[in-house]
């Protein structure tokens, strides 16, 4: 028979692993995309002799760090159940249409 505290210990372990993972994924899809945009900015300017394409797409890469933390988010709360639901509803849409639907010439 397994030690009980042992597997208790474990399920801890894998939980604060777990949540340690999470922290992490959501510092880096918010640092990448600003960083990356705001060396691509900082490059643009440097190569255009402006001063503020780095400003603007900065705020980009940030804008672009929100939503890929709100998907995340999304994601892990279980929440993306209308994303499924749209897809289903594309995939249905292309299984019913058939050639003729696509005909220009309106002969069928």
């Amino acid at each position: 028979m397994k030690n009980p505290k042992k597997q208790k210990k474990n399920g801890y372990d894998r939980s604060v692993y777990r949540s340690l993972a999470m922290i992490t994924q959501f510092g880096i899809n918010m640092l990448v995309p600003i960083v990356l945009c705001g060396g691509a900015g900082m490059y643009l300017d440097k190569l255009l002799g402006t001063s503020f394409l780095s400003v603007i797409l900065f705020f980009v890469g940030a804008l672009a760090g929100f939503r890929n933390i709100y998907i995340f988010a999304m994601r892990t709360a279980g929440d993306d159940s209308g994303r499924k639901k749209r897809r289903a509803d594309v995939k249905a849409h292309r299984i019913d249409r058939t050639p003729q639907d696509d005909d220009p010439s309106g002969d069928r």
